[in-house]
This record gives C-alpha cells, sequence and structure tokens, in this order.
C-alpha cells in the first residue's frame, strides 16, 4: 500500500474534497498519512479568497519541492482553486508538480493518478465538470458530516474570486446527495451540513434524465415525478423524511434568495436547526454597491427581521469586510453601528484582500493603507466580541438540547468537559466525566461568555 498526504486549505467545501479523495485513492492501493515526510502521493487543495493562504500554499509547495529532489519518485498535486486559476503556468514556479487539478476535475482523478504514475505530467483544469458518480467517502470522524449540494457563483461580487476559481453555479444530483447522506447516518454521524457558495439556489440547472438527473449550468428549475420545484426545501423535506434522530443545517445563503418557502420548511421541519448564516459583507449602501451585492441595508435588515420574527431562537450570523477599497472612516463607522442594529449573533470578520481577476483588485488609488486595515479590523473584531456576548447573555437560565461533540478529560483547570452545539449553534461547555459525543442530552445554560455558554445536564 503506497501512503498519501493531502494538505486542506480554506473553506469546508475544500475539507469535503478531501474526504472524497482519500476514498477514491483507497480503491488505487493508497492509505492516509499523517506525517508528509512518508507519503509516496502529496496533494494540495489550495484556497484563493485571500492572499494569505495563497501564500502558504506556494510556501508549502516550496518544501515539497525539496522532498522531490530526494526523492524523484515521490508525486506531487496541485489542486482546488488556486490550481484551477494558475493552470499549466504552476509549471514554470514548481516543475516539480505533477497534476494541476482543477476545481471541475475531482472525479477524475483516478484516471489521472494512473497517468502521472506512468510519468505524464498533466493540467486538468477545464471549466466542464467531469460526471460525478456514487463513490466512497472516507470521512473524517465526527458527529457532522459535511455534504456539498452545490458550487459555484453567479452573483460576481467585485472583490471574490469564487465565480472564476468554482465557476457558475450547479446542483448535484439529489440522489446521489441523498445516497450521500444515508451513508453517512449509517456511519453514526447526528449532523448533516449541506455546503454551497449559495444554497438557496440549489435546484437551478438541473434536468431529468433517463438516467436520473444531470447537471447544468442553466437557470431553469427541475420537476420531481410529482411535478414539485426542486430547490433547497424541497431536498429539506427529502432529508428530514430519512429514519432517525439527526440535524440538519445548510450553509451559505445569499440575502435576497431567502424565499418564505424556505423560512416556512426550517419552522416546520422537526430535524432542520434555526440557523442562517446571511453574508452582508458591509454596512454602508455605496460600498454595498461597489461590492456589487444586490441589496442595500434596508433590505437585508428588512429580511433578517423578517426571519427573526419567524424562525424561534433563531440564530442569524453573517460576515463582514473592514478596508475594502474606497472605504472611508464615516463609511466604516456606519457598519459597526448597523451590526447593532440588526443584533446579529456572530460574524466572519476580515480585512480586504485583492484578488488579481477581480474587478475591486483594478482599484489601486483606492486601496486603504495596510495600517488602517489592521486598525479597522481590530474595531471590527471588537464590535463583533460584543454582538457575541449579547446574543449569548440572552440564553442564561435557558434548558437547550445539546448535540455532544467532543469530550476533553481533563481541561487546564482539572475537569473534565463534554463540548456541543444547540440547534441554534451555539457552542455549550458542560463539565462531565463521562464521554457523551455523539449523544443528545437536555443542558441548563449557567454562564454566557463571549464565545461560548457553560452549562449542566439536567
Amino acid at each position: 500500500m503506497k501512503k498519501v498526504y493531502i494538505e486542506v486549505m480554506g473553506c469546508q467545501m475544500n475539507k469535503s474534497d478531501a474526504e472524497r479523495i482519500y476514498g477514491m485513492l483507497e480503491g488505487l492501493d493508497y492509505i492516509e498519512t499523517t506525517v508528509p515526510e512518508e507519503a509516496d502521493l502529496l496533494i494540495m487543495i489550495t484556497c484563493s479568497v485571500r492572499q494569505l493562504s495563497e501564500d502558504k500554499a506556494f510556501s508549502a509547495l516550496g518544501v515539497w519541492g525539496k522532498w522531490k529532489k530526494e526523492n524523484p519518485d515521490l508525486k506531487i498535486i496541485f489542486a482546488g482553486c488556486v490550481a484551477q486559476q494558475v493552470g499549466k503556468r504552476i509549471f514554470a514556479r514548481a516543475p516539480y508538480v505533477d497534476l494541476v487539478l482543477g476545481t471541475q476535475r475531482l472525479y477524475e482523478l483516478p484516471t489521472l493518478i494512473k497517468r502521472i504514475e506512468n510519468g505524464e505530467r498533466i493540467v486538468s483544469t477545464d471549466e466542464e465538470q467531469y460526471e460525478e458518480s456514487d463513490i466512497k467517502i472516507n470521512r473524517v470522524k465526527s458527529v457532522n458530516a459535511w455534504v456539498p449540494i452545490m458550487e459555484g457563483c453567479n452573483n460576481f461580487c467585485s472583490y471574490c474570486i469564487v465565480p472564476y476559481t468554482r465557476g457558475r453555479e450547479r446542483s448535484r444530483n439529489p440522489e446521489l446527495i441523498l445516497s450521500e447522506i444515508k451513508k453517512a447516518l449509517k456511519e453514526g454521524f447526528k449532523e448533516i451540513t449541506l455546503l454551497g457558495q449559495n444554497v438557496d439556489s440549489y435546484g437551478k440547472g438541473l434536468v431529468k434524465t433517463e438516467n436520473g438527473y444531470k447537471t447544468t449550468i442553466d437557470k431553469v428549475w427541475a420537476e420531481d415525478e410529482e411535478g414539485k420545484t426542486i430547490n433547497l426545501s424541497w431536498l429539506l423535506r427529502k432529508i428530514n423524511a430519512i429514519e432517525g434522530k439527526f440535524r440538519i443545517r445548510f450553509v451559505t445563503s445569499y440575502p435576497t434568495d431567502i424565499t418564505d418557502e424556505l423560512i416556512d420548511t426550517v419552522i416546520e421541519l422537526d430535524k432542520v436547526c434555526e440557523y442562517f448564516h446571511i453574508p452582508m459583507q458591509h454596512g454602508d449602501d455605496y460600498t454595498l454597491k461597489k461590492m456589487n451585492r444586490k441589496y442595500d441595508y434596508a433590505t437585508y435588515k428588512k429580511i433578517a427581521d423578517h426571519v427573526r420574527s419567524r424562525v424561534k431562537d433563531v440564530t442569524i450570523t453573517s460576515d463582514f469586510i473592514a478596508g475594502f477599497p474606497g472605504e472611508t472612516e464615516e463609511q466604516f463607522q456606519t457598519m459597526l453601528d448597523r451590526m447593532d442594529e440588526l443584533e446579529l449573533d456572530y460574524s466572519n470578520t476580515a480585512a480586504y484582500s485583492p484578488r488579481v481577476g477581480t474587478v475591486a483588485a483594478k482599484w489601486t488609488d483606492l486601496y486603504i493603507d495596510e495600517d488602517i486595515k489592521t486598525e479597522r479590523l481590530a474595531r471590527l473584531n471588537e464590535k463583533n466580541r460584543e454582538c457575541c456576548l449579547r446574543s449569548n447573555q440572552k440564553y442564561l437560565g435557558r434548558e437547550l438540547e445539546v448535540l455532544i461533540e467532543n469530550f476533553e478529560r481533563v481541561n487546564n483547570k482539572g475537569i473534565s468537559v463534554v463540548t456541543g452545539r444547540t440547534r441554534n449553534n451555539k457552542i455549550v461547555h458542560i463539565p462531565h466525566d463521562k464521554d457523551l459525543t455523539g449523544e443528545f442530552v437536555m443542558v441548563k445554560i449557567t454562564k454566557a461568555r463571549t464565545w461560548y455558554l457553560n452549562g449542566e445536564l439536567i
């Protein structure tokens, strides 16, 4: 058996891709190793959302190149979003790479592995998606299984590279999704998280054929055999009907794509969690327009307020960027003020990072000084901490169901602790001397911290 090591950078979609790759390679007599130095095959799944991630990828790749000088039989695969961007140009920078694997060609990997083992050097970055098959997935042992339902994006935000690396929106075959989820549940997973750059667009482009469903990049909605529209709500109902006790989540939602049908579905289905991740990116209308976000603050607030008014105990999380080109101090302060007004429960934050190929990257004359970006990001993070603490304090004294995710036998205070999440995605630490991982327990919340809650078993 040969050994393979995969370095995963970036989002959960990349982590899911790694699990699929491990499953495919097992059929080619490869086994996973956690020690890269002993591997026969090295695979890097890259992220291009921020410059720092890209820099880390090339730095690690340089180290691998030195290893290959000592071991010419070592095979190196450069995959993911950066690979999709650079294509064959990587050979000039890293001539020791054997395969450049684009984001649409994942399921071609077994065929490509055989070719590089025979001495070929290959670039496979075609935008046409390689047809998916029902493959084995070697999931990281956990409580939560990440299941992609679609990828790509049609929104073309001015700062974002995703449409250029992941392509246009494409929905996965629902039969393959449901098969994958059933397998994960049989393996003991207790939570299913549906992944997509814009999960609310699920179903667009699916075409019913004699052999099931075919994926296209068209914008038409498919219908099932009963004439019902195949969309995210349809898929959630199909998953919810699977027997057993488990939870369902989905990320990420584009604000204006959230429908009343989806909200009704979340309310009606017992396994779907009360959680929406709705990226806003900024609070200032002029900046939102420059970002090419298709809403203003009033529209976003109306959507968030509507979700809150209808879904009990819902958690709404968001994303924000500090230091977007041309951002004034007044515009930045507007964003902080509106985070308070929205009563967001948590937000992912980042300083703007120019990505070559995007519209905003061309606005070099509007770039914000790095010191100012760093200072604004610190203030943005402080506002996020305030919002998180206020959100958590709402749950003091409440009794909530928690799905235990891990067990720390003895922490730095000499206390054993189990940690889990509520249905609405609040992290809870509970003193307990036994491992309850994978169990649903009722907990009374005793203390609210900035990033988590403390509780005790009922």
